[in-house]
């Protein structure tokens, strides 16, 4: 009787152990299908409004033959934009190119005779010393009658006379070549009395002189020359040296 007194009381705690883990595991099953239902529901959710924005955004951009026409004519405005200032870069460039090409012809026609004209001021300095070598004395003497005159024929001429008619002649040629050199923009300068520049003087000696400002030019050995704005030949001057 024992026995089946045991038997019967295993059957029955079986019974009620699997009823239960029966249960809890219903329940288990139905708490996981109510969140994954839920989950579901929440990325649904989570996505219908991008997808809502895509399809506004299609709808939005969406490309007519008046929106194809509008970009052409954007596209055709900045092209001509830009062809008009590389035309009008293209025209300043030019207009520069013929100002330079106009004044570099004009430089060549005036400076042309710059070696031909430097070579030639050496006839016109010896011109000027074969002046300056006739004191002014000898035109007074002869101006004035001489003793001998009278035995002399009434057609000769004296010595002073034929001097004082080569040195007109002499100083002719120089007015008359200086003249020449002038028309072609040679003109001489003579600095004495001026500030010492380096630039346009060439100093031969120094000398110390009272009364004179140092730097001063004293005397121009040799007149310079210029041929337009620019150097031909510096001017040989003396310069006045300070004194200690």
């Amino acid at each position: 009787m024992n026995a089946a007194y045991v038997r019967q009381a295993f059957r029955s705690s079986t019974a009620s152990l699997s009823s239960r883990t029966i249960g809890r595991s219903s329940r288990d099953a139905l708490a996981s299908h109510g969140r994954r239902i839920v989950s579901i529901r929440q990325y649904s959710d989570d996505k219908a409004p991008a997808a809502e924005v895509d399809a506004e955004k299609e709808v939005g951009t969406e490309i007519t033959p008046e929106t194809e026409l509008l970009k052409t004519i954007k596209a055709k405005e900045a092209e001509t934009a830009d062809l008009k200032s590389r035309l009008q870069y293209l025209q300043a460039d030019f207009l520069n190119l013929q100002r330079n090409a106009a004044r570099e012809k004009e430089q060549q026609r005036d400076f042309a005779i710059t070696r031909f004209a430097g070579d030639l001021l050496e006839t016109v300095d010896v011109l000027a010393l074969a002046l300056k070598s006739v004191p002014e004395d000898a035109f007074a003497q002869a101006d004035s009658p001489s003793p001998d005159s009278s035995d002399a024929s009434s057609n000769s001429k004296s010595v002073q006379t034929y001097l004082k008619e080569l040195h007109q002649g002499v100083d002719m040629t120089h007015r008359l070549l200086l003249s020449t050199l002038f028309k072609y923009h040679v003109k001489p300068f003579d600095p004495t009395g001026d500030m010492f520049d380096p630039n346009q003087h060439e100093a031969m000696y120094q000398a110390p002189i009272p009364g004179k400002e140092p730097g001063t030019i004293l005397e121009c050995q040799k007149t310079g020359y210029m041929i337009k704005d620019r150097l031909l030949r510096a001017a040989q001057v003396g310069v006045v040296q300070d004194t200690p």
